[in-house]
């Protein structure tokens, strides 16, 4: 996370995403008090930078989920 330049935004998003697990949209709104326009960009910048996957919601196909994607995933893959 340190390497590349970041917002705050995208910093915040991505830290619960670390701690959190796998989380929608709507649930990094609630829990990052931001703006949901705030939470897409973030969501772009992270997903431009390889940092977050996007996945598939069982629970709710209309939703998305963004999960973290460290290191172990990357050397998976």
């Amino acid at each position: 996370m340190d390497d590349v330049n970041l917002p705050p935004s995208s910093r915040k998003i991505l830290l619960l995403l670390e701690d959190g697990g796998a989380l929608t949209h709507k649930e990094l709104v609630r829990l990052s008090s931001l703006a949901p326009r705030t939470v897409r960009y973030a969501l772009k910048r992270l997903k431009d930078n390889d940092m977050i996957v996007e996945k598939f919601n069982f629970r709710d196909a209309r939703q998305i989920l963004y999960e973290y994607k460290d290191s172990e995933m990357v050397s998976a893959q």
